[in-house]
């Protein structure tokens, strides 16, 4: 198997000499707007995967593209990322000529963070009234800061899971058994999807909570591996197959300078490693 992964586009070429196309989507939250933009690249240049996997936020916008028709894929990735960063406290930033100052734009940024684990997002997840620590054992509300209830009904917005069930792209997402710490892989050739199986990739303890499904518990996939580039190279039957993964977080990086820097750069040096291992 020929398996390349291709960091841009350089022609639009419409017939690739491949016997399938992937497109490979890691966790990184926030990050994950620009798997969007990157979608919109490939679908610009004639390029249309017929699978993709994707773990963490990359399983939400792989379900949003395998779960609706080509012509509609990139305007529904652009309403939820609108949806869930919105402009805030401060929507006059957008036109303003502050938008210049480096200071100015990671002040706002931070800031916009900090109302997200206040607030929530919106169509995304949402504070509980009442603090984990003060909730009964065992229940739900005990074991996450946040509901994400509000997920589940924008999944069922945006995606046809009856189209993407259909299998015309097939569509994997990894999360991790809470009881057995493995990985596992909710796939289209072996499962079928609901709103369910892509929280699942997505639950981020503590943050989110667990997602049942038939029985057994699943949070985020990264917590084992934060992209899936391993499963879909190690799927059978071996096949000549073009990848194009969207690396989120740089390995490499300068020195940090101060906490936020230092906070940053863990994440990054965490969530790249197994990318450097799988492509090794």
């Amino acid at each position: 198997m020929n398996v390349q992964v291709r960091s841009h586009v350089t022609n639009a070429a419409r017939s690739l000499p491949f016997e399938r196309v992937v497109l490979v989507l890691q966790g990184g939250g926030a990050l994950g707007a620009y798997q969007a933009g990157v979608y919109e690249a490939l679908v610009e240049a004639g390029i249309h995967p017929d699978w993709i996997a994707g773990t963490s936020i990359g399983a939400i916008n792989a379900a949003i593209i395998a779960g609706n028709p080509s012509n509609l894929r990139v305007e529904r990735l652009r309403e939820f990322w609108t949806q869930v960063t919105s402009d805030g406290l401060w929507p006059w930033y957008k036109d303003s000529a502050l938008r210049r100052s480096e200071g100015v734009r990671k002040f706002l940024s931070h800031a916009s963070a900090n109302l997200a684990l206040v607030s929530g997002s919106t169509g995304f997840f949402s504070a509980r009234p009442v603090m984990p620590w003060l909730q009964p054992a065992g229940t739900i509300e005990a074991t996450s800061l946040y509901d994400t209830r509000d997920l589940k009904r924008t999944l069922q917005r945006l995606v046809d899971f009856d189209r993407l069930n259909a299998a015309d792209t097939r569509l994997s997402v990894g999360a991790v058994n809470v009881r057995t710490g493995n990985m596992v892989y909710f796939d289209t050739s072996t499962h079928t999807i609901r709103p369910e199986h892509v929280m699942a990739s997505g639950a981020l303890p503590p943050g989110f909570p667990a997602i049942e499904i038939e029985g057994e518990h699943y949070w985020d996939g990264g917590l084992v591996s934060n992209t899936p580039l391993q499963w879909v190279a190690d799927s059978g039957p071996r096949r000549d197959t073009l990848i194009f993964q969207v690396d989120l977080w740089s390995a490499r990086g300068e020195l940090p300078r101060n906490l936020l820097e230092v906070m940053t750069r863990e994440k990054e040096i965490r969530y790249s490693s197994r990318t450097r291992v799988n492509t090794d």
